[in-house]
């Protein structure tokens, strides 16, 4: 009777903690990992993202919670119910709802960043009935990580890193986990593994990427250094790769590339969550799938926003999905597109209690609706700015308000692929465009207009954001070089010209290039302290606020 009213309320029974591969395979050996975003790997994205997997299959998928922080979420009952909600608030028999529930959200890990193992432990504890393992995050690299002292900034620390793992370890039911970055060096990188695993982890997963790549400076992950662990790690050592995944076919080229167990995608599950899932045969496409005349396809983006927000209805509010004419495909009556007007967004305002709709708290569910609508439909509304405002205007709590917008988006599919067909597919063309990128890969520099070219589809199709290399964000003035770039930017000029890299150094203002970069600097220095002095003038200016340099002349 104990263990059916366990199981009742989503909470696993105890059992044989296992470790490793035993673990691994216990949980069906999944390939495809989604990785932990923070607010962005939310339930209802996990549950998106695994629906475009058949029903047997859907387990196949690992997925991860956003990174929680592991001491607000043990000393704070409100930062818990508004990022991990396994029981409804308030429901004295804890019945499975959301996060962690067995019969529609495993396997699932939860990831914590911390820096003190007693506060880890904690946290971890309170989750682990509702969930297959607890994953210790080592790899965030922005700068709130480096302020808070957790994720890749502990990486110095490889004591403390033993200790917040080992902790678990010893003393969590579940196993424990880890997800780190690749350090300068193979050996580096290896030694820091092996810690990681001597602690306690029983899979890792490993970011062939180093802190510093981030942003413009993202680059190209590093799949040598992550085959380079395969093949020096222990065999029976559960290793993930994550790393230059933009579309489905990444998957197999990274697993054979790295001989990693499984491959976790970030970034290009934001921008398709049916990366997982192959593409459906030619002629089973239906009305969800579009495919062009050159034979590249893949999922619309108004089929895609349709079962977000019916997810979204059918778990989180518990309600049925508003019924909806069916989508668009050429060959049907397009009555309602030459007679009928355009929905119209109107923005709400919202005040005092009234803020937030009865029914529709804000939680993880609905404050991430915004963020990933505003990413899966990047290349949507660099053309539609209507879309775009409206997406910037609406309230995340509020789903009628994107049901308008979802309608909006379906027009302008519907309109796109009639255009398409009218003009035989010359209305998503771009030779000019085309023979650019062309000149680049040709030219043999390093580039990223191989990737846009394989990767590029029409509009209203979901498709991966192509950052610019390092490089390329240089030359276009996006980002600025250090020191250390400066100087051997300078050694190589200088021996294009005949010089050597001494005779560079001795005369560093000797070449015009040289000194064009200094002037550069120096002007976007001098600009960078105006814009600071102006800031500081206008915080002196706030009426109210004491002047704390003039009191102490006082």
């Amino acid at each position: 009777m104990a263990l059916e009213t366990e199981a009742a309320m989503g909470v696993v029974a105890p059992r044989k903690k296992l470790h490793g591969r035993a673990f691994y395979e216990s949980i069906g050996s999944p390939k495809y990992m989604l990785a932990p975003m923070v607010d962005q790997s939310e339930f209802a994205w996990r549950m998106l993202s695994r629906s475009f997997m058949p029903e047997s299959e859907r387990k196949t998928i690992l997925a991860y919670t956003p990174m929680f922080h592991a001491r607000l979420y043990h000393e704070t009952q409100k930062y818990r119910d508004q990022h991990f909600q396994a029981t409804r608030p308030g429901d004295a028999e804890k019945k499975p709802w959301l996060d962690g529930n067995p019969e529609i959200d495993r396997p699932l890990f939860v990831q914590f960043c911390a820096n003190d193992p007693q506060h880890l432990l904690k946290a971890a504890k309170m989750v682990a009935p509702y969930c297959d393992a607890v994953d210790l995050n080592l790899g965030c690299p922005q700068g709130i990580a480096k302020k808070g002292h957790y994720g890749s900034f502990l990486q110095e620390d490889q004591e403390l890193i033993f200790k917040l793992i080992n902790i678990l370890h010893e003393n969590l039911d579940i196993p424990v986990t880890a997800k780190i970055r690749i350090l300068e060096t193979k050996e580096a990188t290896l030694k820091y593994a092996k810690n990681v695993l001597a602690a306690g982890a029983s899979i890792l997963t490993v970011h062939g990427r180093r802190r510093e790549q981030k942003g413009h400076l993202t680059g190209v992950a590093d799949w040598e250094m992550i085959r380079f662990l395969r093949d020096n790690l222990p065999a029976e050592t559960v290793l993930f790769a994550n790393g230059n995944i933009l579309e489905h076919g990444d998957i197999e080229r990274c697993l054979e590339a790295t001989g990693a167990d499984g491959v976790m995608s970030a970034e290009g599950n934001l921008s398709n969550p049916g990366i997982f899932a192959p593409d459906p045969p030619v002629g089973f496409e239906g009305p969800e799938f579009w495919r062009g005349k050159d034979g590249k396809g893949g999922w619309r983006v108004d089929a895609v926003f349709r079962r977000y927000l019916d997810i979204l209805y059918r778990y989180v509010r518990n309600e049925e999905p508003p019924v909806r004419k069916p989508l668009f495909v050429p060959g049907m009556d397009r009555g309602w597109l030459e007679e009928g007007s355009s929905p119209v967004f109107e923005e709400k305002k919202y005040e005092g209690s009234a803020k937030r709709k009865a029914g529709t708290e804000l939680n993880p569910n609905y404050s991430a609706l915004q963020g990933h609508m505003f990413h899966m439909l990047r290349h949507f509304v660099t053309r539609h700015h209507d879309v775009r405002n409206a997406l910037a205007k609406a309230r995340s709590q509020d789903i009628e308000q994107f049901e308008v917008i979802c309608q909006m988006v379906e027009r302008k599919v519907a309109e796109g692929i009639l255009e398409y067909e009218r003009t035989d597919g010359k209305s998503v063309d771009d030779p000019e465009g085309d023979e650019k990128l062309r000149e680049k890969i040709e030219s043999g520099v390093e580039t990223s207009a191989g990737a846009i070219l394989q990767c590029r589809r029409p509009w209203w199709v979901v498709q991966p954001i192509i950052r610019p290399l390092p490089s390329e964000a240089m030359a276009k003035g996006a980002i600025q070089p250090n020191k250390k770039e400066k100087k051997r930017m300078a050694e190589e000029q200088g021996q294009r010209n005949g010089d050597g890299p001494k005779k560079v150094k001795e005369n560093g203002d000797a070449t015009e290039e040289k000194a064009e970069l200094a002037q550069a600097t120096n002007a976007l220095k001098k600009e960078r302290k105006k814009k600071e002095r102006k800031k500081k003038e206008k915080r002196n200016c706030v009426p109210g606020r004491i002047r704390t340099d003039v009191f102490r002349l006082l």
